[in-house]
C-alpha cells in the first residue's frame, strides 16, 4: 500500500481504514473459531496418522488434484520446513513415471475435496 490512508468518513462515521480493520478483525475471529472447532474434533485418529508418518521412516509424500493439490503443496512445504522430509507428487504425473519417486518406506497423504476421486 502506498500513499496516505483515506480519512473521509461515511454516514456511519467509519473511515475506510476503520472498515478495513473491522473486516480484518472479523476474518481473524472466524479463523480462530475454526481452529477451536478443529481442536475439539481431534481424536485418536490424528495420533494414529502422525504415528504412521513417523513409523514409516521415509518421507511424507503429499498428493492431491486441483485445489486439494495446491493445499497438498503447502502441507508438504510446511512439513519439510518443520523437520519432516516431504515431497509433493502430482497425481496425474504419478501415472506417467513420478510414482518412482515414492519409496517403500514413505507415507502417502492423499488429499481429496470430496473423497470421490478414484
Amino acid at each position: 500500500m502506498t500513499g496516505t490512508p483515506k480519512t473521509s468518513s461515511n454516514a456511519t462515521g467509519a473511515t475506510p481504514a476503520g472498515r478495513d480493520v473491522d473486516a480484518a478483525r472479523r476474518v481473524f475471529h472466524l479463523e480462530a473459531d475454526a481452529l477451536r472447532v478443529m481442536g475439539e474434533a481431534l481424536d485418536e485418529t490424528f495420533v494414529e496418522a502422525v504415528e504412521i508418518i513417523d513409523r514409516a521412516g521415509g518421507r511424507a509424500v503429499v498428493t492431491g488434484m486441483g485445489k486439494s493439490g495446491h493445499i497438498a503443496r503447502k502441507i508438504s512445504s510446511t512439513l519439510s520446513s518443520t523437520g519432516t522430509p516431504s515431497l509433493y507428487v502430482h497425481p496425474g504425473e504419478a501415472s506417467h513415471g513420478d510414482l518412482g519417486m515414492i519409496a517403500h518406506n514413505d507415507a502417502v497423504i492423499a488429499l481429496s475435496n470430496s473423497g470421490e476421486t478414484p
